[in-house]
């Protein structure tokens, strides 16, 4: 399905009638602007790319200059599948009136990095014994491995390592209110990444029943 490339702003709370505070997060919406489409007999599916943004200098390959020469390059560039009904034409702007209000959608982002953490913190791991014998092993990992068969750790293991700064998708998020003239999309409830972290908004496919 369709979307547009955002920037999260940050959070803040909407008071509802007998003081209930519903927590949201502002998005910035600036207008994305379609600057290829790929289509079916040419490329093997319907997709179409966008940028977002203003203006910026970045080193690009040729075969991307090439698209954008007319258009101008963005901050982000990013690609949707979509159907033969949503097909526009290249140069033209998705706005946030795309999107209505109670409308869900899926918002994907890049977390925030932890650094290096141990397995307590990482996998939410029980710490050990404060006392009974124990003075230096309170936040290990504990066993690992076998001594003989098969005498390795195995793949997958949970242990310490980086946490964070990958990417994640919320699904399900309901817009709560929209600003057609500051471009802004409020959306009920939190989304991955720090302030200022661009992020994609995702119409939902619709099943047919």
């Amino acid at each position: 399905m369709i979307g547009v490339i955002g920037k999260k702003i940050g959070m803040s709370i909407i008071l509802k009638d007998k003081g209930v505070s519903i927590p949201v997060t502002i998005i910035e919406v600036l207008p994305n602007r379609i600057v290829n489409i790929k289509t079916k007999k040419k490329d093997g599916y319907n997709a179409i790319q966008i940028t977002e943004g203003g203006l910026k200098k970045k080193k690009r390959s040729k075969s991307i200059l090439g698209q954008l020469k007319n258009i101008g390059c963005g901050s982000k560039l990013k690609e949707f599948k979509i159907s033969n009904e949503d097909i526009k034409k290249i140069g033209s702007e998705l706005k946030v009136s795309m999107f209505k209000i109670d409308e869900k959608v899926n918002v994907s982002g890049i977390s925030k990095g932890k650094g290096f953490q141990g397995t307590i913190k990482r996998w939410n791991f029980k710490s050990q014994d404060k006392s009974h014998g124990n003075s230096l092993s309170h936040r290990k990992a504990g066993s690992t491995g076998q001594c003989q068969t098969p005498g390795r750790v195995f793949k997958g293991k949970k242990m310490a390592g980086r946490m964070g700064n990958e990417k994640i998708t919320v699904k399900n998020l309901k817009i709560v209110k929209i600003n057609i003239e500051l471009n802004l999309i409020i959306i009920k409830g939190s989304i991955p990444g720090y302030s200022g972290n661009k992020v994609i908004i995702k119409k939902i496919k619709k099943i047919k029943k």
